[in-house]
């Protein structure tokens, strides 16, 4: 392990610190986009069927969904995050979403912070996913690690997390990526449910995308660039100068979410495919259905709301579901499967 790293409270540290920063400070893309508004929807002035009978449930992973939502991976390790993670639970119960937690690192680290992550009994039929950053197999992790979280959180599928440029911009953060894929395909053909490749918000190339499948991994998470940077995350929190400057050089770096649908999609079409990275409204999680994902995930929207109050999470799903709902039924589309087969998304030049 790095230095920092093999002192388990500064990890704790950085968990707070990531919360903090994200929730107070303006972290966001601002030069790169999501990519999503070089795309419209043509409109059907006359959809042929009632609003009410527009039908927005799908199946991921073999597992059913009222809404083909994720509550994308975010946080875990303090009692702030645990207070978020409980009602991030009940939200997606509540309304049939699938739900990621943060890196459970500092879980192992620290087991008596495990309780911070461990949401199942909030959400005992949602579709949840334990997640460790992939790069821990090249700093003593193995299959125990990656079992333990699992068993932890009673989780449906493992995120390994690809985050090579936070890890250059992070403090002593750990840059060995050195022969990961061999280990990654050990991991697939060892752990007994699904592993789910998924980047941090700068993007996985199909020509990527084509590697992790051909070594075992069952789904991908695009997290393309457009949202969050974590580059500019970490830069806020760096403790010398030339961190700081890295993250700051590197804040608008990365594909955009929708390039990294197309692109995955035109190599892979049958892959479970999760569009995550900038989206913030119902539209956007339309726009990405229509390009070929199977399910959205979200972050800083769900992680904002989740902060208030459950109420905020309530409120916040329902507009995001009438919004889907609307984006279908105002292009004719009575459920996702029609949405997907149906040419009614235009790229505008």
């Amino acid at each position: 392990m790095s230095l920092d790293e093999s002192t388990p409270a500064t990890i704790q540290d950085r968990k707070a610190d990531h919360l903090r920063i994200c929730l107070e400070d303006d972290v966001q893309c601002r030069q790169i986009t999501t990519g999503l508004e070089n795309y419209r929807f043509i409109h059907c002035g006359l959809p042929e069927l009632s609003y009410d009978q527009v039908d927005i449930s799908t199946t991921f992973l073999d597992k059913a969904l009222r809404t083909p939502l994720l509550i994308s991976s975010m946080t875990g390790g303090t009692e702030q995050a645990r207070l978020i993670n409980q009602r991030l639970a009940v939200t997606a119960q509540k309304f049939g979403l699938a739900m990621g937690v943060g890196s459970q690192r500092v879980a192992v680290e620290r087991p008596e912070l495990a309780n911070t992550f461990n949401v199942r009994h909030y959400a005992p039929n949602a579709l949840l996913f334990a997640n460790l950053g992939a790069v821990q197999l090249n700093y003593s992790y193995g299959l125990e690690h990656c079992q333990r979280v699992v068993d932890w959180l009673e989780a449906d599928a493992l995120i390994l997390h690809l985050n090579p440029l936070q890890e250059c911009v992070q403090t002593r953060g750990d840059t060995d990526f050195s022969g990961l894929m061999a280990k990654i395909e050990t991991l697939c053909a060892q752990l007994p449910i699904p592993i789910i490749a998924k980047e941090v918000g700068n993007g996985i190339s199909g020509d990527l995308a084509q590697k992790l499948i051909n070594i075992g991994i069952s789904a991908i998470d695009t997290a393309g660039a457009g949202g969050t940077s974590w580059a500019r995350v970490e830069s806020e929190r760096a403790e010398d100068v030339k961190q700081r400057r890295l993250g700051q050089t590197f804040s608008d770096w990365g594909m955009p979410t929708a390039e990294c649908i197309v692109g995955i999609r035109a190599i892979a079409p049958k892959i479970p495919l999760i569009a995550s990275g900038g989206l913030r409204n119902g539209l956007d999680v339309a726009k990405t259905l229509a390009l070929g994902a199977d399910i959205a995930g979200m972050a800083l929207p769900f992680l904002k709301a989740a902060d208030h109050s459950e109420a905020a999470l309530d409120t916040l799903s329902d507009i995001l579901i009438a919004e889907l709902k609307t984006a279908l039924f105002c292009t004719g589309q009575g459920n996702l499967k029609d949405l997907k087969q149906a040419q009614v998304l235009q790229h505008i030049p």
